[in-house]
């Protein structure tokens, strides 16, 4: 850019000379007090000065090696500084700081004031910086000369490992050296330089480089390559072992000096990370073992298939004790107690109030979650037959998956469970029945109990319209019934001469305002006008109808008037929703009867679960709406989840296989756990 062409240069000998500063007799000493502080016009740097500090920690050390050229201020007593405007900012500094004298005197070269910009803009443009190639191997002589690196630092203001980079980045192969002082197309760049530096070894700095095409030569494909039998400090199984641990038990690292943290250090005995790993784990897995299982397993990754392989051991929710009792009671009245402001404050659009509630909803949920979860437990019977595994997850915490059965112990659980109901009263069967229901999980922190009810009544009309549809499904759902009351010795107190009951439901508009136009009550109303249009008002003449009718037509029909007694409503928010069933025999997907607004949902939720929906429905949208007011994420929500098919949790599908291999509360390891050991297993690799 510097390059002056044959025609330019014929142009500068024709152009009028300027007076020239002749160092000689320009050349003066001016007291700093004397620069004046702000930047002259005519210096032609405009931009903010950098690096003062470390300017002035060198010219501390070393004194300023170079002048600064002036001008004579308008006063006559006074300079202004037309380059070297760093160098007096950092005189200044330390004269601040006291550590030379404000009349300090300064060598400064004083030009006139029609040549000054001229100058100025020579300084500035005419210099040439140094390759840093030249830096890297100019820091080694000093070192190569006896200086200490601590003093080298100091001498130019910067840090001990600034110069421990430089001097890596001098030891580089000095083909490759002289090829990033080339400076051509394809050459090597001070990226890859750095990444070559995480080894000394010549011959595998130019393997890496040279060995690989052009397009794999990436910063990120060298270090793959250099490190590609080593392991990264933040591996999980390295924060799981510590890497002081790993050091003291004697085993070698070697650190890259331009990343940051343990992102840069890397392990090369994978054998003794092992061996660490596997003892800690075995440590671990002693204090389950204690705890009765039948077996107990410790092993450094289990991927998903693997834990999909195990089915999980019922648990029993223990009555709480009255202390226990109490502090439940107490959390579900205040919870009770929140969800209702929250609501009004979600309804008045009051941001502020819903600010300040829904942290302490979440709190509050937490503790009452906790609570439950101490109370799930696993029977002795149980325990002799089930068993458990220690692993770690993705953040190298260890993680324990308790209750898990192989295919033969869940076989003989459930024969014992089998001959157990087999001696077992009706009253028994009852009260079993009561403590499931008891047993049942906590609800989802970020969903209130009317939220809950709302969007249970929707999926209440959803199933009733389905079941309507569904004529065999509405058949076997009601033979089911009868079966269980006549013929399983149940309890069916109905004033019917048949001993049939039917209750129709219609109390879903007082749970969702808005479900009577919903798609799915919109329907039933018209399956059920048509069904209806055509039969007699007498009853006599409407068993005479109905004996008259094909017995295609008579199920279609029964289906119509079952469909009116489904009720799925849930009182609270529930992880389990009830009949599971049903919905998974009549292919329920509440996304063709259901779509989430901001009136009927958004609105309802905290700021947060919004942006964590929005982030599974359009990702890219996600950082700007966090930046916008609840109501406007709420509308936005809304538009951009249309068409999506995207559901809340609570109407996700589930069939009764996968409820059965759903974690617990009190399991203890994560999703993310499970998923861990999908990675590449070679750490372990030697």
């Amino acid at each position: 850019m510097n390059a002056i062409l044959k025609t330019e240069a014929v142009a500068i000998e024709a152009a009028a000379p300027l007076e020239v500063a002749d160092p000689t007799k320009n050349l003066i000493l001016v007291p700093l007090s004397q620069l004046l502080p702000r930047r002259s016009k005519r210096n032609v740097r405009t931009t903010p000065r950098q690096s003062i500090p470390e300017l002035a920690a060198s010219i501390a050390r070393i004194g300023l090696l170079q002048n600064l050229v002036v001008i004579l201020a308008a006063d006559g007593e006074q300079y202004e500084v037309v380059a070297g405007d760093r160098r007096l900012t950092a005189l200044k500094l330390l004269a601040k700081k006291k550590r030379i004298a404000s009349d300090y005197e300064v060598p400064c070269l004083l030009v006139s004031d029609a040549s000054a910009r001229t100058v100025s803009l020579a300084e500035n443009l005419l210099r040439e910086n140094m390759h840093p190639a030249d830096q890297f191997e100019a820091f080694a002589s000093l070192v190569k000369e006896g200086r200490p690196i601590e003093d080298i630092a100091a001498d130019f203001g910067v840090s001990p490992l600034v110069v421990q980079r430089r001097l890596k980045l001098a030891n580089v192969s000095p083909r490759l050296l002289s090829e990033y002082r080339s400076g051509n197309p394809g050459a090597v760049t001070l990226e890859q330089l750095m990444v070559l530096t995480i080894t000394d070894d010549h011959a595998a700095q130019e393997a890496a480089f040279y060995g690989a095409p052009e397009w794999q030569r990436s910063a990120s494909a060298l270090r793959e390559r250099l490190t590609e039998r080593e392991i990264d400090a933040t591996h999980p199984l390295v924060r799981f072992v510590g890497l002081d641990a790993y050091t003291a038990a004697g085993g070698g690292i070697r650190r890259d000096l331009f990343a940051e943290g343990d992102a840069g250090t890397y392990l090369t005995d994978a054998a003794l990370l092992e061996t660490l790993v596997c003892g800690k784990l075995d440590a671990h897995a002693e204090h389950v073992r204690a705890e009765g299982w039948a077996w107990v397993e410790a092993v450094p990754h289990m991927s998903y298939a693997e834990r999909q392989a195990f089915q999980n051991a019922p648990r029993q929710r223990r009555e709480p004790t009255a202390r226990e009792a109490r502090r439940i009671a107490s959390l579900q009245t205040r919870l009770d107690k929140i969800d209702a402001e929250l609501e009004e404050a979600y309804d008045a659009e009051d941001e502020d109030k819903t600010e300040a509630l829904e942290p302490r909803r979440e709190q509050v949920a937490g503790e009452l979650q906790a609570v439950e979860e101490a109370l799930q437990g696993y029977a002795p019977d149980v325990r002799a037959v089930a068993g458990a595994i220690v692993t770690l997850d993705r953040s190298g915490e260890a993680v324990i998956h308790r209750g898990l059965l192989r295919e033969a112990e869940a076989k003989a659980l459930r024969t014992l469970e089998r001959l157990r109901q087999g001696f077992g009263s009706a009253e028994g069967e009852a009260g079993n029945d009561d403590e499931g229901e008891d047993a049942e999980p906590p609800k989802a922190a970020s969903l209130s109990d009317r939220l809950a009810q709302r969007l249970s009544a929707h999926r209440t009309a959803a199933l009733q319209i389905e079941v309507a549809r569904h004529p065999q499904v509405a058949l076997a759902a009601l033979v089911h019934g009868m079966v269980q009351a006549v013929l399983q010795d149940g309890h069916y107190h109905d004033g019917l001469p048949l001993g049939v009951r039917l209750t129709v439901k219609d109390r879903l508009e007082s749970m969702a305002p808005d479900w009577p136009d919903s798609p799915a009550a919109v329907a039933l109303r018209e399956l059920q006008q048509v069904a209806g249009e055509a039969l007699p008002q007498d009853g006599a003449e409407l068993f005479t109808a109905l004996l008259a009718m094909e017995q295609g037509e008579l199920v279609r029909l029964l289906a119509v008037c079952v469909a009116a007694t489904v009720d799925v409503v849930t009182p609270r928010a529930t992880q389990r929703q009830p009949g599971a069933e049903l919905a998974q025999a009549v292919g329920l997907d509440m996304a063709a009867w259901w779509q989430p607004t901001a009136d009927g949902y958004f609105q309802h939720v905290p700021k947060a679960a919004i942006l964590e929906a929005v982030g599974e429905f359009a990702q890219s949208h996600a950082t700007r709406l966090a930046k916008l007011k609840k109501a406007d994420i709420a509308s936005e929500a809304e538009r951009l989840v249309d068409g999506t098919g995207w559901m809340p949790a609570i109407f996700k599908a589930e069939g009764p296989q996968d409820a059965a291999q759903e974690e617990g509360p009190e399991q203890d390891a994560p999703e993310d756990a499970e998923a861990m050991a999908d990675e590449p297993a070679e750490a372990l690799a030697a």
